[in-house]
């Protein structure tokens, strides 16, 4: 399962989040998304869980949790809208 993850704090990195969600199961994949002038975290990522069960667990889990003074929005990613 895809997961959408916003309002993280800038300084996070894709190893942040990877960490973050495995205390929940198994991470295949993490990925802070970054402004392409600045090379700066936009502030939110996707991460993907190889169980659909572990995934949810990880959002009722995170989703609200406070880190470095921001409330996590944790949800299942939608998928992309065609242009």
């Amino acid at each position: 399962m895809n997961i959408y993850c916003a309002n993280l704090p800038y300084k996070s990195r894709d190893e942040d989040l990877a960490s973050l969600f495995s205390e929940y199961g198994e991470v295949v994949e993490a990925k802070i998304i970054l402004d392409r002038e600045t090379n700066r975290s936009r502030g939110f990522g996707f991460v993907e869980m190889s169980s659909d069960e572990d995934a949810k667990k990880a959002i009722d889990g995170l989703n609200g949790k406070e880190i470095e003074g921001r409330g996590l929005v944790v949800n299942e990613a939608r998928p992309r809208a065609q242009r």
